[in-house]
């Protein structure tokens, strides 16, 4: 027997219009609907209506890890500082950490993820080859001082997470456990109904090698991701690469110009006469407080987010007027790698060997062409460093790719032995002998698929959940007064009793006008009217999605949405 939730008794306050401060339309809706309410920035409590959408989130992928092998644990979101400084996160999280102190003085922090310590639970458990693989998981909350949360519980610093961790001995089982997590999450998006994308990715602060993203393309997507038209190409645009290509060619000997008051890309291009992509653009930075240069086309922009994310765990910081003296070399606004001292040299693979470029002579005023990559200057390091641009060829056929924006559902790492090093993961191995344990890591943001299940399925009216997530199966609405109240009641307990979850609008001084646009907005996906027909015994199903509607008799609803 199923619950029959009636309205007359339920916590729920629908609003009519949007509120002051939301920007996206699930932000909107899901506060229209009452499925949350916003207590602080970031910080979400979710109602009754909303409780019920989080946990059928939280069920299905229960259910699929479940399904794969995978044990549920619950650790706790309260952690002591020495896991996280072993592992070095605790300075490399910086600011989005949660940090607080007990009485006794003792660090702690609010787990935004938790690889120290299931790392060393496993250590603590585990023995021997054995006792492995394993893979373990929890749905919990998560914590991250997000310096601007917006977007409604898309962006929070406090959100429900499936993360979970595989432990193989070796780097073919972690692969074997990067695939079934793998199955396992299309398995679950497929189910929420979300339409996805799986897209090559970088790691970051998780570490680890190969990575994947799992992105539910939206227009309230704080990602932004590339696919290619003509193959199965996709990728997050920080993992985007561009094929190094060393050119063959003759350029003439280097030449210095007079370029009084151009030390910009612009203004150069527009003195001499050139497009910007003859240009050659060197980014001063500070990587652990040494100044490296990064060279890219004058036409593009150093994608700063990619560089931190090749140099990590290093920090990368802009210089500033001060780090220029005492610094001859360093010319502002007429840098040229040609002259650099002392100083690292990175660039884009668009500057390949054989590129001629006009770039800054090192002295005011000055610029110097013909100063070619491989003759006149040595690249130390080639990393992509560029801001993606649709357009760009596609790494994989060379076409051209397209851009769009989505909201990041899921993420898988192999993150290999990265933390199994740091706290000495070892079981006895078959030969007797210790063997490192290699990990996985895969997570998912079940309160963020909710708020992209919103926004992917949404149209004016409000809210069009699936099956599968909805609150209920059934939204029941007495339009009119006592008759259809009674049938309203009659037919909810008999559709209850069969396994059907309803909600029953039954609240007495409300128009049926109000009632109509409620079980719109609330998004149940079949809604049954008791109306004016409700004396004949017939009632009216309608289809949220699609807004087909039928008249049956009573029993003919019930047998229909029994079946």
């Amino acid at each position: 027997m199923a619950q029959v939730q009636r309205m007359s008794r339920l916590m729920v306050k629908t609003l009519r219009d949007d509120p002051a401060d939301a920007e996206t339309l699930s932000h909107k809706l899901l506060v229209r609907a009452g499925y949350v309410r916003r207590n602080a920035a970031g910080i979400w409590t979710w109602l009754p209506l909303g409780k019920k959408v989080l946990d059928n989130v939280s069920r299905v992928v229960r259910e699929e890890m479940d399904a794969i092998g995978a044990q549920e644990v619950l650790l706790p979101a309260l952690l002591p500082k020495e896991p996280y400084e072993a592992s070095a996160r605790w300075e490399e999280y910086g600011d989005l950490l949660f940090r607080l102190k007990d009485r006794k003085g003792a660090e702690y922090l609010l787990g935004p993820t938790h690889e120290e310590i299931f790392t060393l639970v496993v250590k603590d458990q585990v023995a021997s080859y054995k006792d492995l693989p394993v893979m373990l998981y929890q749905i919990q909350t998560k914590y991250r001082d997000e310096a601007r949360p917006r977007s409604g519980v898309l962006r929070g610093r406090e959100f429900q997470m499936k993360d979970s961790y595989s432990f193989d001995i070796t780097d073919e089982g972690l692969a074997e456990s990067y695939r079934l997590h793998r199955e396992a999450y299309q398995k679950i998006f497929a189910r929420l109904g979300l339409d996805y994308r799986i897209v090559s990715a970088v790691s970051g602060a998780m570490g680890g090698s190969a990575s994947e993203e799992f992105l539910a393309p939206a227009a309230a997507g704080e990602d932004t991701f590339v696919d290619c038209p003509a193959c199965d190409y996709a990728a997050n645009t920080e993992a985007v690469t561009f094929k190094l290509t060393p050119v063959s060619a003759e350029h003439g000997a280097v030449e210095e110009l007079d370029t009084p008051d151009t030390p910009t890309i612009e203004t150069l291009a527009e003195h001499l006469g050139v497009p910007a992509s003859a240009t050659l653009k060197n980014l001063l930075v500070k990587v652990d407080g040494e100044i490296v240069a990064v060279g890219v086309p004058g036409d593009r922009e150093v994608d700063l987010g990619k560089l931190g994310e090749h140099l990590a765990p290093a920090v990368v910081e802009l210089v500033t007027a001060e780090d220029f003296e005492g610094r001859a070399d360093l010319v502002r606004g007429y840098v040229g790698p040609q002259g650099l001292e002392k100083v690292r040299y990175i660039a884009d693979p668009r500057v390949a060997p054989g590129t001629a470029w006009i770039t800054g002579a090192n002295k005011i005023n000055t610029h110097a062409k013909n100063v070619v990559a491989g003759r006149d200057f040595e690249v130390d390091d080639y990393l992509d460093v560029v801001v993606v641009q649709a357009g760009d060829p596609c790494p994989a056929c060379g076409t051209g790719l397209k851009m769009d924006r989505a909201i990041e559902i899921g993420h898988i790492f192999q993150l290999g032995r990265k933390y199994a090093d740091t706290f000495g993961l070892d079981v006895l191995g078959q030969q007797g002998k210790p063997v490192r344990v290699t990990m996985g890591s895969y997570g998912i943001g079940v309160s963020r698929a909710v708020a992209a299940l919103a926004e992917q399925s949404a149209d004016e009216q409000g809210l069009c959940w699936s099956k599968e997530v909805a609150p209920a199966d059934v939204h029941v609405v007495a339009a009119g007064k006592a008759l259809q109240t009674e049938l309203a009641l009659d037919v909810s307990e008999k559709l209850g009793a069969a396994g059907v979850r309803v909600l029953v609008d039954d609240r007495a001084g409300v128009s049926p006008g109000v009632k109509f646009t409620d079980a719109e907005l609330i998004g149940v996906p079949t809604i049954l009217v008791a109306g004016r027909r409700s004396a004949e015994g017939v009632v009216e199903l309608k289809d949220r999605r699609t807004g087909e509607r039928e008249e049956l008799t009573v029993e003919e609803a019930i047998a229909r949405l029994t079946a």
